[in-house]
């Protein structure tokens, strides 16, 4: 295996500038799935490496339950640095199960949580709650209990900010967060970042994108982009004036008033809409790549080499460890 079996451990530094790209050259739908499976791809590939040096480091711990064949030299050998690696992937990837675990448990707890916290209320899409804290979220169905198709959870403190347009906007822009199933992008990306913390900047980006997404996706149903802007702005500062309420319950859930850029979010809706067009931008004849073409370039080739990595160690390490073990 070589040093080939630390690349995905380290190749998810790339995610600093793959998600800057995606973000500003990348239509947020496009940008969300993209970061998303980077993400996913990058955190398993990290996680299988984790646990492919544990296995070399249990096999040298007296006592262990693995044929004693595991741990001969001609095993220790494919691993650069085995007696430090191996032993230092035993807790790391204990810290990693626990960690996504937790949020795991935290996500549904909240879920559950919330669908009894709307328990007296009528079974239908929106749950207006009689607080005076300003909120607004998106609820996803699932759940024993909860409504298929998930619901859009609003205070009236939020609402009695808004004006009746903006109202439109701010359902307009959760139920795209339930039609898209946002949520399952968020709890991924969590998931990637408590697995590996080099992939924190593209939770951060597919929290960005999401939100983006929903707005577009707001602006469209409502054909007006100011309002939709209008209505972010007035979310955020209510927010804001709510001592940090506003924000949603949980990280995987979103909602129209997350905390965020919002600045960004405002800007770009008085923008022209993005083109969700990639094949045609991907490069400039002559002058190289696009920021799309650059964009897509790292992404594919940190992914693709993240990937080819651990597929190769685990190869090698199941050949030599049956090599290793007495039939």
């Amino acid at each position: 295996m070589g040093v080939f079996v630390f690349l995905p451990l380290v190749l998810p530094l790339s995610a600093w500038p793959i998600a800057r790209l995606a973000e500003q050259h990348l239509h947020p739908r496009t940008a969300t799935r993209l970061l998303g499976a980077v993400a996913g791809v990058m955190a398993v590939c990290s996680t299988l490496c984790l646990a492919l040096l544990m296995v070399v480091g249990t096999a040298q711990l007296p006592g262990n339950p693995l044929p004693d064949g595991w741990s001969d030299p001609e095993v220790r050998a494919a691993v650069p640095y085995d007696e430090f690696a191996g032993k230092a992937a035993i807790p790391a990837l204990i810290v990693v199960g626990v960690a996504c675990s937790r949020a795991i448990l935290s996500h549904f707890r909240v879920r559950r949580r919330s669908l009894r916290a709307l328990g007296g209320l009528p079974d239908s899409s929106v749950a207006v709650l009689n607080d005076d804290v300003p909120y607004a979220y998106a609820l996803p169905g699932g759940l024993r209990g909860g409504r298929r198709g998930g619901r859009i959870v609003v205070s009236t403190g939020l609402l009695g900010g808004l004006q009746p347009p903006e109202r439109r906007a701010l359902f307009a822009h959760e139920r795209a967060h339930l039609a898209a199933r946002h949520h399952r992008f968020l709890l991924a990306a969590q998931l990637a970042a408590r697995a590996n913390p080099f992939l924190r900047p593209l939770r951060t980006s597919l929290t960005f994108t999401t939100e983006r997404w929903a707005d577009e996706d707001a602006a469209r149903a409502v054909r007006d982009r100011t309002v939709v802007a209008r209505a972010i702005g007035k979310a955020a500062l209510a927010s804001g004036a709510g001592s940090g309420a506003g924000a949603t319950p949980a990280p995987t859930l979103a909602g129209l008033a997350a905390p965020g850029p919002v600045p960004r979010r405002v800007a770009a809706l008085l923008a022209p809409a993005p083109t969700a067009r990639i094949r045609p931008a991907m490069f400039t004849g002559v002058t190289g790549f696009t920021g799309v073409g650059l964009a897509l370039s790292c992404a594919a080739v940190g992914t693709v080499v993240s990937a080819m990595s651990s597929a190769n160690s685990a190869v090698t390490m199941v050949l030599i460890l049956r090599a290793a073990t007495p039939l």
